[in-house]
């Protein structure tokens, strides 16, 4: 018997039907090929339809949700002063106490943005005019059955002890009582955290700082919100770690990440235990574990600590537009682009001008020497109302009669034409304030 042993051509010349065969195979091939090709692509297209239509309704979902806050914000909010009862008063560490509100009228209470602040007006015994002062909402807005402030006493400066200590912050820490009633207006201030977004943020507090970032913090926390958030406190140690158990609840949350930093640790407080980092909070620090600078930072603690870090932060490539600050008193941080390129600076205040409160019948000079307005009414024994130091809240508010009244910065308060922000405002040439 003899085997014939064939090779492919062969098999295929001496087999016209297996020819046939394989070129049908081959075409099928192709075509289910091409057919999967065609799935995969549009898999893939479905994919990144259903992937913007997703980031679609999220966009929807959040801005629907802006405008109901917005519209609560509205709705329950009220004009001038509206009595609120301490509810509860904490000790939340040496010189700093927590103070939680209730509406003494019972009704709803309007949410906030979180960064903002309440407005208080205190009438303290001794006093002949009512005191005005601001201090940052501690709590998120979801809570609304009450507002949390968190105050820390303001000592006399050891370097300076003739100065009397902080008249409000003593008030609220050694005089007032659970059950007190006090006056507050509505919440407000253009320093927050926008809830309709979800772009990453770089949060940092240093001492009683922690306060309005805490509430943002607090807010991504309650909400459920996903937003990547990086959170930096910096204090002496555990001695002044104010607001401790909320900063340690923050840990659990996954899209949270915290860095506490003492810069002089007590005895028998050790690194990984009680806090994280050892120093101030630095640039550097910031550089190390944060993956880029592509973030919206938001800061709040001394003038030379926000200093520091905005121009820190500008040196490392931070666009202006996403650095975020709140100060109260005078001024520190000038950004570096608060006139538009190719338009002329702010004309500065000359000196020489005459100054003139009609009210108080008192004349004075405008020699340079005065920070502004109203320390140069306060030099002269004319009361002006106070509160922020910052251009936010208003309090400060008085008619111009004549002349004119200039900033160094845009107030973020906004200015009835005619009327000027005496606590930032300084006169351009001879001025007349109804005060």
């Amino acid at each position: 018997m003899q085997i014939l042993l064939l090779s492919g051509p062969d098999l295929i010349q001496n087999n016209p039907g297996l020819a046939i065969g394989l070129v049908v195979l081959v075409a099928v091939s192709l075509q289910t090929a091409l057919a999967l090709v065609g799935s995969v692509r549009r898999l893939a297209h479905q994919r990144r339809q259903l992937s913007r239509e997703r980031e679609r309704l999220a966009y929807l979902v959040r801005a629907a949700k802006s405008h109901w806050h917005n519209a609560e914000l509205e709705k329950a909010s009220w004009n001038g002063w509206r009595k609120f009862r301490v509810h509860k008063k904490v000790a939340e560490c040496e010189d700093v106490c927590s103070l939680y509100l209730q509406p003494h009228d019972g009704k709803p209470i309007p949410g906030f943005q979180p960064g903002q602040y309440l407005t208080f007006g205190l009438d303290i015994p001794g006093r002949d005019r009512q005191l005005v002062r601001c201090y940052s909402l501690s709590e998120s807005d979801i809570k609304r059955e009450y507002y949390r402030v968190t105050i820390k006493k303001e000592r006399a400066p050891r370097d300076k002890p003739g100065i009397p200590p902080g008249a409000a912050s003593t008030y609220f820490n050694d005089t007032v009582r659970e059950g007190d009633i006090l006056n507050a207006k509505a919440p407000s201030g253009h320093f927050y955290m926008d809830t309709s977004k979800d772009a990453p943020v770089v949060l940092m507090g240093a001492g009683v700082g922690i306060t309005p970032i805490l509430a943002m913090a607090n807010q991504i926390a309650d909400s459920g919100s996903k937003r990547e958030a990086w959170f930096f406190f910096v204090c002496r140690n555990g001695q002044e770690f104010m607001l401790r158990q909320d900063v340690e609840r923050l840990r659990k949350v996954e899209n949270i990440r915290i860095f506490v930093c003492f810069t002089k640790p007590a005895p028998g407080e050790t690194k990984g235990r009680d806090y994280d980092r050892d120093g101030r909070l630095s640039i550097a620090l910031l550089k190390e574990v944060l993956p880029s600078s592509t973030y919206d930072f938001f800061m709040c603690g001394s003038g030379p600590f926000m200093k520091d870090m905005y121009d820190g932060l500008i040196e490392w490539g931070v666009p202006d537009g996403r650095i975020h600050f709140e100060a109260f008193g005078p001024a520190s941080v000038k950004r570096v682009a608060t006139a538009k390129i190719g338009s002329p600076a702010a004309e500065a205040a000359p000196a020489g001008g005459k100054v003139a409160f009609a009210k108080s019948h008192v004349d004075a000079v405008w020699d340079g020497t005065a920070a502004n307005l109203y320390e140069l009414a306060k030099a002269n024994g004319v009361r002006i109302d106070y509160g922020c130091g910052a251009g936010s809240c208003g309090s400060c508010v008085v008619a111009v009669k004549s002349g004119e009244v200039t900033y160094k910065d845009p107030p973020r308060f906004a200015v009835e034409a005619g009327s000027c922000l005496a606590c930032v405002g300084c006169p351009k040439g001879d001025v007349v304030l109804d005060a």
